[in-house]
């Protein structure tokens, strides 16, 4: 028989190996190599421990082979003799990513490898398809998004990106705990979408003979639940835009949006400087981070200053609302900026800030006093006629919150949401309709509320230094593979 006829008969008989419903007695590889790590070079111990997790390294040397199996926690070296390791021809013919059980007692090499000396070991589940290298990685990124369980096993600093996501929003949870503030869910489909301009994924209910959309945002479910009585609410969730791909936007994404009673817009300043600087102390040990090399400072207080101030920094260009609508349009075409002919002056200021200013603030910024025109959720400013309390705060020349001073008189209200309904009937998709159930829960009364909104992706973004959002979206939105092969190629550096 020739060695390649007794290669693919050993590959056969790996693929029959009894499967085990269930492997007894693990520990995690962190918890032993933390046990174990004072061991000195060639010791070794009578204690047995079991392992478990996927092959990621294999080297055979004769009758000895090194292998590195790797679980959730870290990874471990696995020493396996011919002469004392059970099934040990099957163990030398593993593929890199096959998961298996080992017991066997804890030792240190001569080269100082903490190490399992295996003496039993078991097949888990066999990994079919190629699997990536561990050394090398997986690099091409069509592979890494749309195989992401391979990329979390072949890139070691990918499934750190993850576990920190988990971190930072652990840390958003126990801060708003520790302030008092109630976690709840609201409804994902709805009958009227609202609380942001963009535009909707829509679906049918079959039983209620109705269409609804996935929510594109969280705000008005949670001001229903202020009006019931809840000072202090949150929820961090999923929300749905209907819009295009790009490195700081997917079409599903988290948001924490949360309101506070009897608070305003200033309050929400305060609070979200303390919410992200304790998330970065929390990761980081420091509030000084480094940004796609660039160094922020996010230890609070942070820079405050009107739309009006940082486009005249920018552009050398002086607006304000009190301007006739043609003086601001003379100003944006002067710095080539495009906007409607249905554009009121708001909107144009607006549009002049996003394309000559909001790209070149390395912040953290507080971004205030913006245009009532495109802020319907907003309250009046109390003494800027035009103008509502809201803020956004710019980090890293993109947005990272949304706050208000909340409108919270019926009546204002529907007249803003008409409006923005007129709007939709005219071909805006991201203009607002008018929610009849949850105009109703103001007339039951809102107190003065404070409300922010925060992008959880693009505050793992900041703080975990990607540039690109896919890289903190566990399977982020692709374009639909058109062919599929059973012999998918993995690029490898």
């Amino acid at each position: 028989m020739t060695t390649v006829e007794n290669e693919d008969q050993t590959e056969e008989s790996r693929l029959q190996l009894p499967i085990p419903y269930r492997y007894e007695g693990v520990r995690s590889v962190e918890d032993v190599v933390g046990e174990y790590q004072h061991l000195l070079p060639e010791e070794q111990t009578d204690s047995k421990v079991r392992v478990a997790g996927r092959v990621m390294r294999l080297r055979g040397q004769g009758a000895l082979v090194f292998a590195e199996l790797r679980d959730w926690t870290g990874h471990v070296q696995l020493f396996v003799e011919q002469n004392t390791a059970g099934n040990f021809t099957h163990f030398k013919h593993l593929h890199l990513g096959d998961w298996i059980g080992a017991s066997g007692t804890v030792m240190r090499t001569k080269r100082g490898e903490l190490s399992v000396k295996v003496t039993d070991w078991v097949l888990l589940a066999p990994a079919l398809k190629n699997f990536g290298d561990k050394w090398k990685g997986v690099s091409d990124p069509e592979v890494r998004y749309r195989q992401r369980e391979v990329d979390l096993w072949a890139n070691d600093e990918v499934r750190e990106i993850f576990l920190k996501r988990g971190k930072i929003i652990k840390s958003v949870r126990e801060f708003l705990d520790k302030k008092g503030f109630i976690e709840v869910e609201t409804p994902v489909l709805q009958a009227v979408e609202g609380g942001a301009a963009a535009k909707p994924f829509v679906t049918h209910h079959n039983a209620l003979h109705a269409d609804l959309s996935l929510r594109i945002a969280l705000e008005l479910y949670l001001k229903r639940a202020l009006v019931g009585g809840f000072e202090k609410v949150y929820e961090i969730g999923r929300v749905f835009r209907n819009e295009g791909l790009s490195p700081r936007h997917n079409p599903e994404f988290t948001m924490l949006e949360l309101y506070q009673a009897y608070g305003d817009y200033t309050d929400m300043m305060e609070l979200v400087e303390q919410l992200v600087a304790n998330a970065c102390y929390m990761l980081h040990s420091t509030t000084v981070i480094t940004y796609q090399g660039e160094e922020i400072d996010l230890t609070p207080p942070w820079r405050r200053a009107t739309m009006e101030e940082l486009i005249f920094d920018s552009t050398g260009k002086s607006i304000n609302l009190a301007m006739e609508r043609d003086q601001i349009a003379l100003v944006a075409d002067e710095l080539n900026v495009s906007y409607s002919k249905n554009d009121g002056p708001g909107k144009i200021m607006l549009e002049i800030y996003e394309k000559t200013t909001e790209p070149y603030l390395k912040g953290p910024v507080h971004v205030y006093d913006y245009p009532k025109e495109v802020s319907p959720l907003a309250r009046d400013h109390r003494s800027k006629p035009g103008y509502v309390e809201r803020f956004e705060t710019v980090i890293a020349n993109r947005e990272l919150a949304n706050a208000f001073s909340e409108l919270n008189d019926p009546k204002e209200q529907r007249e803003r949401l008409q409006i923005q309904a007129s709007l939709k009937a005219a071909g805006d998709e991201e203009a607002m309709s008018v929610d009849e159930d949850f105009l109703r829960a103001l007339e039951q009364g809102m107190p003065p509320t404070g409300g922010l909104g925060v992008g959880i992706d693009r505050l793992v973004m900041l703080l975990t230094d990607q540039s690109n959002i896919k890289e903190v979206i566990l399977f982020p939105a692709l374009r639909r593979e058109t062919t599929f092969s059973d012999n998918d190629r993995i690029d490898t550096i």
